[in-house]
């Protein structure tokens, strides 16, 4: 019985003490040099308050799409290729990247490019999308409705962690694209539009297991403005990553 209790006691107080340190302020986790770039995000933190919360923000940015892009730069450092094509031209030639370091480059680089998209189409206060998204969703799914839809479906169907895409072509039109892991469309030669992270740590502090929730409170921080400037950008084939 006395171990028992000593053994809850030290349970319990490395509990505290992982939860404190899981708590600690965020501090900008790139480290070294290399030719692939962690770019801040382009709002505070709390924008997406109170969908997403800050500190998964935080956490998010400042860690998790700060290791993809240094194991990029470490991949970087003996495999010069990597630093001679932007990252999409990169993730669009996978086969040309050396076999020793294609799977990390896959992964990683693809994280970077998904997390990149990620933070530019979110700020925003949502609501109905509006200008020649607006035409192309009904164009392509009937309504806004039917796309949030099937959107949020695929999102909840991916098994394990995953992405969840809306891809464009040239003609505007619109598909919508589940993905396991880190891979992206544009290793198929898609352009993304836009796209939602359905790893847990996109949203398990706010919202634990429930990835519909998630799912449904993303729209509401979703930035019409910066997706209208991505399709217009499509649609001269001008949409990198």
């Amino acid at each position: 019985m006395q171990m028992f209790t000593r053994r809850t006691l030290m349970i319990g107080t490395a509990a505290v003490g992982a939860y404190a340190s899981f708590r600690s302020p965020y501090v900008f986790a790139q480290t070294g040099a290399g030719p692939f770039k962690l770019d801040p995000l382009p709002y505070a933190a709390d924008k997406n308050e109170p969908h997403i919360d800050k500190t998964t923000m935080e956490i998010h940015h400042g860690r998790h799409h700060a290791t993809y892009v240094n194991n990029l730069n470490t991949a970087a450092k003996d495999n010069a290729i990597l630093g001679e094509k932007p990252l999409h031209e990169l993730l669009a030639s996978l086969n040309s990247v050396p076999d020793s370091i294609r799977t990390a480059v896959r992964n990683n680089g693809g994280g970077h490019a998904n997390h990149t998209m990620f933070w530019q189409i979110m700020g925003g206060s949502g609501g109905e999308p509006s200008g020649a998204v607006a035409t192309a969703i009904k164009e392509s799914f009937g309504d806004y409705a039917k796309l949030q839809e099937q959107f949020n479906a695929a999102g909840g169907r991916v098994f394990g962690s995953g992405w969840v895409f809306v891809t464009v072509d040239k003609g505007g039109k619109l598909v919508l694209v589940p993905k396991p892991n880190q891979d992206s469309p544009i290793m198929d030669g898609q352009m993304v539009l836009l796209g939602n992270d359905v790893w847990e740590h996109a949203y398990y502090l706010k919202y634990q297991n429930r990835r519909p929730d998630y799912l449904k409170a993303w729209w509401n921080v979703v930035n019409w403005d910066a997706v209208n400037k991505r399709f217009t950008a499509a649609k001269v084939g001008k949409l990198a990553i």
